[in-house]
């Protein structure tokens, strides 16, 4: 673990501090970016310290909030997100930070947060991780509809496997499904599983279960099978091959020791 798989800009917040000081917190910060994905407690509680040493670092605060948010302490999450938004003056945090108060259970909260003007100059996955956000708030508050409404955005079109893609269709399939549409929902489902290749997302079983299927894993291959099949018995197939055999000779199973030929008309 070095500091140099920190980024630039972190690096250089981290002169701010006295030597030692910065290359403790400097470790702390690396191992919150290596833990975060594959273990979000322990990257939690690097972040804390981290947070207890250099709670004046806008770099400190922001990885402290991302931590806290992905255990879910909403609360501790939205004050140090907050706290990183006025002392880096980046607006990237709004989507988490409408996500806390619904969290918190303040869906109205939420929406007022999505309607930021700042919000129209985000970066487009930042842009549209908080129309998911406002789509789940209005639907916290029974507005199903609305939800759909809040996702029709010209990207609902987009063709590119990006990872905003992945969870912009995965968002707007869940939404028209909560509204009786199948159909769409269908289809955005497997829009999803089509371009997640990340595995961000559930699509491949949310699709599976709307068409009837279960998927089967098979060693290193996802096998689709029908899950209304009946079981079949052994010899079942032999018995299929046969009447299919004899089916092509014009002789069907239940006149079997007949000579007389099938009748067309049957």
């Amino acid at each position: 673990m070095t500091l140099g798989e920190l980024s630039p800009e972190v690096r250089n917040e981290l002169t701010s501090l006295p030597k030692s000081l910065a290359e403790l917190v400097g470790r702390h910060m690396a191992m919150i970016g290596r833990l975060l994905d594959e273990d979000p407690e322990r990257a939690y509680e690097h972040a804390a310290f981290a947070r207890r040493r250099a709670s004046r670092m806008g770099a400190v605060r922001e990885a402290a909030g991302i931590a806290a948010y992905t255990v879910g302490k909403w609360q501790e999450a939205l004050s140090d997100l907050r706290a990183a938004r006025r002392m880096t003056g980046r607006d990237n945090f709004l989507a988490m930070i409408a996500d806390c108060e619904r969290g918190l259970g303040r869906p109205e909260r939420a929406l007022e947060i999505a309607r930021d003007p700042a919000a129209g100059d985000l970066p487009v996955e930042d842009r549209l991780e908080l129309r998911i956000v406002a789509a789940g708030a209005r639907r916290d508050m029974g507005q199903p509809e609305a939800a759909v409404v809040e996702l029709q955005v010209p990207e609902l079109k987009e063709r590119r496997a990006r990872p905003w893609v992945a969870r912009l269709f995965y968002a707007y399939a869940d939404a028209v499904l909560a509204v009786g549409r199948r159909k769409d929902a269908r289809e955005y489902f497997a829009r999803a599983s089509a371009v997640d290749r990340e595995g961000l997302t559930d699509a491949d079983e949310r699709l599976a279960e709307l068409e009837g299927v279960e998927i089967v894993d098979v060693g290193e291959d996802v096998v689709w099978t029908d899950a209304e099949d009946p079981y079949v018995e052994d010899g079942a197939e032999d018995e299929g091959e046969a009447d299919a055999a004899e089916a092509a000779e014009g002789v069907p199973r239940s006149e079997e020791g007949s000579t007389a030929p099938a009748d067309p008309e049957r």
